[in-house]
C-alpha cells in the first residue's frame, strides 16, 4: 500500500510539475515530509529525482539550440565545488544524519519562502528582458558574479532540495535580462540537472536515498509530468502560478517557525 501511496503522490507532483512548469522538489520535498519521512531522506531522496526527471527537459531544449552552454559552464563552476564542500561539512561536522535535520528543514523553509517570492514577482521579473541578442559573452566582472551566484545557488540546493528551477530562474532574469525567455529556461534547466546530481549522489553518499521511495515516484511521475504538460497549455498561467506560490509561501513559513 505505501508503494502505491508513493506512485500516486509521484504522479501528483509530476502533474502539478507539468501543469505549472515549477521544479518538483518545491513540492516533493514537503510532501514526503508530510508522509514521515526525515528531512534527510526527503531531501536526498528528491534531489535524485529531480536530476533524473529534468534530463528529458536538457535534451530537447540542447535540440532546439535553447541553452547557453557557457552560462552553464560558469554557473557550474561555482556550484558544484559549493556543493561538494557542503556534503563534505554534512559529513564531517555532524556523527549522525539527524543532528544536521534541523539545519535542512530551515533551509528548506526559507527556500520555500524565496521560491514563493520569486513566483509572485516573476511577470516584473520578465519584464526586465529586453528581447535583444546578448553581446558574444559576459565581462569579467559578470562571469564572477555568476560564478558566485552559482555558489549560492550549490549550497541552498544542496541543503534544501528546493531552488534550482524558480531560483535558478530569477538569477538568471536578473544578471542577464536581455537573455530570452526560453534560453533562461533551457539554461536554468541545464544547470540544474549536474547540480542535482552532484547533490544527489553526496546524499547518496550520506546515507539519505531512500531507492525504493525514488523507483516509485519515478514511476508515477514520468506519465505525469507529460499529462500535465498537456492540459497547462489551455489553463491560464498566471492563476496556476499565484495559487502555487500561496501554497509554498505557507509551507515555507510553517518550516521556518
Amino acid at each position: 500500500m505505501d508503494t502505491l501511496l508513493y506512485i500516486f503522490a509521484g504522479a501528483g507532483v509530476g502533474f502539478a510539475v507539468g501543469l505549472t512548469g515549477i521544479g518538483g522538489g518545491s513540492l516533493m520535498t514537503p510532501l514526503l515530509l508530510l508522509f514521515g519521512f526525515p528531512a534527510y531522506v526527503a531531501i536526498g531522496t528528491d534531489l535524485m529525482y529531480a536530476a533524473l526527471t529534468k534530463v528529458s527537459g536538457v535534451v530537447i531544449h540542447h535540440r532546439q539550440k535553447s541553452v547557453d552552454w557557457p552560462l552553464v559552464r560558469l554557473l557550474c563552476i561555482g556550484s558544484i565545488p559549493a556543493t561538494v564542500a557542503t556534503i563534505f561539512l554534512l559529513k564531517y561536522l555532524f556523527t549522525e544524519s539527524d543532528h544536521y535535520s534541523p539545519i535542512l528543514t530551515s533551509c528548506l523553509g526559507f527556500m520555500l519562502t524565496l521560491t514563493a517570492l520569486v513566483l509572485l514577482f516573476s511577470n516584473k521579473l520578465k519584464k526586465l528582458q529586453k528581447h535583444k541578442v546578448r553581446p558574444a559573452g559576459p565581462s569579467k566582472q559578470l562571469s564572477i558574479f555568476t560564478i558566485a551566484m552559482g555558489a549560492v545557488l550549490g549550497t541552498l540546493v544542496t541543503l534544501s532540495s528546493v531552488g534550482a528551477g524558480a531560483l535558478g530562474t530569477a538569477v538568471l532574469l536578473l544578471i542577464y535580462p536581455a537573455l530570452t525567455s526560453v534560453r533562461v529556461v533551457g539554461t536554468e534547466l541545464a544547470h540544474a540537472v549536474p547540480l542535482t546530481l552532484v547533490a544527489g549522489i553526496g546524499h547518496i553518499w550520506l546515507g539519505n536515498v531512500d531507492f525504493s521511495l525514488l523507483g516509485s515516484l519515478m514511476i508515477g511521475s514520468l506519465p505525469a509530468i507529460y499529462l500535465g504538460t498537456k492540459i497547462g497549455r489551455h489553463l491560464p498561467e498566471n492563476i496556476m502560478r499565484m495559487v502555487l506560490a500561496a501554497i509554498l509561501l505557507f509551507l515555507g513559513i510553517r518550516y521556518l517557525t
